[in-house]
């Protein structure tokens, strides 16, 4: 009976919960949708509402650090509230909500009340959602449940701007028409996470009071922060993947097949992200984080020095694969390291500070671009990398200390 029982904790996905699974289908479909609209967007509003590319971006800055801020708020709450799903469903419902208003919006006022409530809903949605993955999943397959989200996730950030593209053709270039055809998936997305979502209940004893106060922050543990560190400087190294696209044009990729190199980088994230969580359920996670930053490196350095589309091709992969080792990695250790309690608010608290350093990962690397050249950027990058890599080995070795003393 025991080896039967220690086959089913191992066996991947025949051992995983259906609410993972649920959990990355409203991903995958939530994504397909939003894809669907935001591969379009900016072209939709230059070219026919008559928006200045200026506007566009700052539009997308605001919208993008809302969602990191809300994140924090929504992730405590849920561990006051013992209520994540509630949350993730708002969440969700809130993005489903804004995907008609697209289609039906003739100024530019409502495309940006749309736009800015569809990235509130993602920040209400992500850190109660991160959690909940933690709360319905065994601890021996917690990094193979980020995984496999993480990859359903991805593979709806593909499909999104491949079916965007394709009925854009077939429409002949109608926006409006691919806009309400990515109705449908989001509210597919909502329906699923009502229906197949079971959350755990939870003690009202159990619930922090005050999620984010000072005391409360302390009660994460140095474990925990170390983590954080960790993926800080991490993120300070993996700029935004708007940088792909450009040095795409440096290899002399034409711009109308710019997006095939998103397509390149998810498909090689898909692959990896589940096989790299099953992975690291039966080994150190911390040992496949190490490879994900040696990935990289490498995507750095042949993105800087490799010439031609080849060159580019390489890069691009490697970047893709190097996501597969580290985002849902950086998931499975966060629930590792935060009390089962505080995980709504350890999510959020990394969210934001992440959200925040690739911000300014993507200001410093525009800002090597136009003084020294594209290498100028992924060299640094490497470099970064390579700092993350070393200060890894050291929470890595604290770890073991720790775990040795404790087994004294």
């Amino acid at each position: 009976m025991k080896t039967a029982e220690r086959l089913a904790a191992h066996s991947g996905r025949r051992a995983m919960p259906a609410g993972i699974w649920a959990l990355g289908f409203v991903s995958m479909l939530m994504d397909i949708s939003s894809e669907m609209i935001h591969a379009l967007l900016p072209i939709y509003m230059v070219t026919v509402l008559g928006t200045s590319v200026l506007a566009v971006g700052l539009i997308e800055g605001i919208a993008e650090a809302t969602a990191s801020v809300v994140k924090v708020f929504s992730g405590s709450l849920s561990d006051r509230l013992g209520k994540r799903k509630l949350l993730a469903v708002v969440g969700y419902g809130l993005g489903a909500a804004t995907k008609p208003v697209f289609p039906l919006a003739g100024t530019l006022g409502w495309l940006v009340g749309a736009r800015f409530i569809d990235r509130v809903g993602k920040g209400i949605r992500g850190a109660p959602r991160d959690a909940l993955v933690a709360d319905i999943t065994p601890p021996e397959l917690r990094g193979a449940a980020y995984g496999l989200r993480q990859t359903l996730d991805t593979i709806g950030a593909f499909m999104g701007p491949l079916l965007a593209m394709g009925l854009m053709w077939l429409t002949a270039s109608h926006f409006q028409t691919v806009f309400w055809i990515a109705v449908v998936p989001a509210f597919l997305a909502v329906a699923v996470l009502v229906i197949f979502v079971r959350e755990p209940a939870r003690p009202a004893a159990a619930r922090p009071r005050a999620p984010l106060s000072l005391s409360t922050m302390a009660r994460l543990g140095a474990g925990y922060w170390g983590v954080v560190a960790v993926g800080v400087v991490f993120t300070l190294a993996r700029f935004s993947e708007a940088f792909l696209l450009l040095r795409a044009g440096e290899a002399g990729l034409a711009p109308m097949w710019a997006p095939l190199v998103l397509v390149l980088m998810a498909i090689a994230f898909s692959l990896s992200a589940y096989p790299a969580g099953v992975l690291s359920d039966r080994v150190s996670r911390m040992s496949v984080l190490a490879v994900g930053l040696c990935l990289l490196i490498a995507a750095d350095l042949a993105l800087a020095f490799m010439p031609g589309l080849g060159g580019l091709a390489l890069g691009v992969a490697l970047w893709g694969l190097h996501m597969g080792f580290t985002q849902g990695l950086f998931g499975a250790l966060i629930a590792d390291s935060a009390p089962a309690e505080l995980r709504g608010t350890a999510f959020g608290v990394f969210h934001l500070l992440t959200g925040l350093a690739l911000l300014l990962a993507s200001v410093l690397a525009g800002a090597l671009w136009d003084t020294v050249g594209y290498r100028g950027t992924f060299v640094c990058g490497a470099g970064i990398a390579a700092v993350t890599l070393m200060g890894l080995m050291v929470l890595k070795k604290r770890r073991s200390l720790s775990q040795a003393a404790h087994s004294r």
